[in-house]
């Protein structure tokens, strides 16, 4: 008989951890994890990652080979990025061509992907009171759609255009959206996710 498995999706906020546990060391830190916005399944696992000072649509699963599927594949994920300073459409012309950028020592380029620059979201809550958003000069926002995902790949790409990323949240992976979630919320997902 073919095991039942439990997907959902959440809101991750900012400065939570995409994982459920941690050595003593992390929790004497006091570390904010998925664990505390809902009981999870046991085997429940990540599907891919947002760093601690991302938040936004993060999905969760029991399948390890359906994750493995879905940060293999290339399927697109969509952000939103409020960016230190007024950036230039010449710069994102750069992002949408691909820039150089350092992942894990290596220098590595960036797949070409779509990049727009939007108005302020309103459907976003109020950015947390950690980011300084705004103290030393103006902000706009940037949509932008990858088919990858290295490591903390969206700051980097805007940094090295002069333009570093002060507030990151992921709208979409695929055909899952974080439609009209408010921070922290859990939702089952019935649909197929791959």
């Amino acid at each position: 008989m073919k095991k039942k498995h439990y997907h959902y999706k959440i809101y991750k906020p900012f400065g939570v951890l995409s994982q459920f546990t941690s050595g003593e060391e992390r929790q004497l830190r006091k570390k904010r994890f998925l664990s505390e916005f809902f009981d999870f399944p046991n085997g429940i696992m990540p599907v891919g990652r947002l760093d601690e000072k991302s938040e936004g649509l993060l999905l969760l699963t029991t399948d390890g080979e359906l994750s493995n599927r879905i940060n293999g594949s290339g399927i697109e994920k969509e952000y939103i990025a409020q960016l230190d300073g007024t950036i230039t459409q010449e710069r994102v012309l750069q992002l949408q061509q691909g820039v150089s950028i350092g992942v894990f020592g290596s220098t590595y380029n960036t797949k070409p992907c779509l990049v727009k620059k939007v108005d302020t979201p309103a459907f976003l809550p109020p950015p947390n009171q950690k980011l300084r958003i705004g103290a030393h000069r103006p902000t706009s926002w940037i949509n932008i759609i990858l088919t990858e995902g290295k490591f903390r790949q969206i700051r980097k790409m805007t940094a090295a255009v002069g333009f570093p990323t002060v507030r990151l949240i992921r709208i979409r992976v695929n055909t899952i959206t974080l439609e009209d979630m408010s921070e922290g919320a859990v939702l089952p997902v019935t649909e197929v996710l791959i």
